[in-house]
């Protein structure tokens, strides 16, 4: 292995895998290109605590959103199935409703639309998403006669910051994040870019030509283990 390998994450780590990273000489530095905020509106509020007491098929595409929303809950258990894509977002999303509540996990959003319109018995779902979604889950849904009820509840803010450094790879999580980082910089032709999925990989492409290594799970812990994989060679 090659000393001190820089890597940079575009959002936090753990604790676990910055050490994890650090025993096999690699070193991540962590910068945030977004920042997100919760809608606390009043209209949001009645929205969510309407849904709070009636069945409902709801997707979750962001761990931002069940977080968001979960404070909501007062300790109820609502009667929903919940949809979402794995890891760090199926995890969050069992803690707060339950693991019986998880029906169908995607690997990325279009996976989980993918499954869902398999489903043939899913007619209508609430979407909680960011004022950022991207179109694939509804677009795909309601091209398949799904009714979609799109209930934004985070904004995503862009924080772009102008980095000095040289990296040996960088880890995006999000296509916001790509194009918060690609507004301020650009990188070497050596550089490694790694992405927690395919629409991130996609946005990535727009911006460079760089090798773009992509993790098969949408989870932070998968794309750091990608990272690690590539730099044992």
């Amino acid at each position: 292995m090659l000393n001190k390998i820089s890597i940079l994450s575009t959002r936090p780590l753990e604790t676990a895998l910055l050490e994890a990273a650090k025993a096999k000489d690699i070193y991540i530095d962590i910068i945030s290109f977004i920042d997100t905020t919760p809608i606390q509106t009043s209209g949001i509020k009645e929205e969510i605590g309407k849904l709070l007491q009636q069945p409902a098929s709801v997707v979750f595409t962001s761990m931002n959103a069940v977080s968001t929303v979960a404070p909501y809950i007062n300790g109820q258990t609502p009667d929903w199935n919940i949809f979402c894509i794995g890891n760090t977002t199926r995890q969050l999303a069992a803690r707060y409703f339950g693991e019986q509540s998880i029906h169908i996990v995607g690997n990325n959003a279009s996976d989980l639309a993918d499954k869902m319109i398999s489903n043939k018995g899913i007619k209508q779902v609430v979407f909680f998403c960011g004022d950022q979604r991207r179109e694939e889950l509804p677009g795909k849904l309601r091209q398949n006669g799904i009714t979609v009820q799109e209930v934004i509840v985070y904004h995503t803010i862009s924080t772009p910051h102008k980095v000095d450094k040289v990296y040996d790879g960088i880890l995006f999580f999000s296509p916001s994040a790509v194009q918060s980082f690609f507004y301020a910089n650009a990188v070497l032709p050596s550089t490694i870019l790694f992405a927690i999925g395919q629409t991130t990989a996609d946005a990535i492409k727009t911006f460079t030509d760089n090798t773009i290594i992509e993790s098969e799970r949408p989870g932070k812990e998968d794309l750091v283990k990608k990272m690690f994989e590539f730099f044992k060679k």
